[in-house]
């Protein structure tokens, strides 16, 4: 299965923030939107970072003054992304090994969606649910 086939099953709008705009702003947007992970995009429109509910509880522990600082200050800014074509069996290594939840996928350099490890996860138990009715067909059909 390739990531493609994901993306194919979600909505195309994708959440995202400037670098500039605050904790505080991020916070809600996460919270109206009832998702873990905002997408970092700079003026031109470009892939910048990526910010996760974690980073902001990394930082609160430190900064009690975190909800008024800029985005980018605790933002990831190294973001790995996929690609469309990916499979998804290395989408999951890759996720497990890196200790990440998100995935930004871009096509030709722009951002076309973000998956997560709950619609991997969610995408193989439709498979596998997909193969046992076959095969149970295939048993029934050899019994008659």
């Amino acid at each position: 299965m390739k990531v493609s086939r994901i993306l194919s099953t979600k909505r195309r709008d994708i959440i995202t923030i400037r670098p500039d705009q605050t904790i505080r702003e991020a916070l809600v947007l996460l919270h109206q939107h009832n998702i873990g992970v905002l997408v970092i995009l700079d003026e031109a429109g470009s892939l910048s970072g990526i910010l996760s509910e974690r980073d902001i509880v990394r930082f609160a522990i430190e900064d009690e003054n975190l909800f008024a600082r800029p985005v980018s200050d605790v933002m990831t800014k190294q973001v790995i992304t996929g690609l469309p074509q990916d499979e998804i069996a290395q989408v999951i290594h890759t996720m497990t090994e890196r200790r990440f939840r998100h995935l930004p996928i871009v096509d030709e350099g722009k951002l076309i969606g973000i998956i997560s490890i709950g619609d991997i996860i969610k995408a193989q138990r439709d498979e596998y649910l997909g193969e046992i009715d076959t095969l149970e067909t295939q048993i029934m059909a050899e019994d008659s």
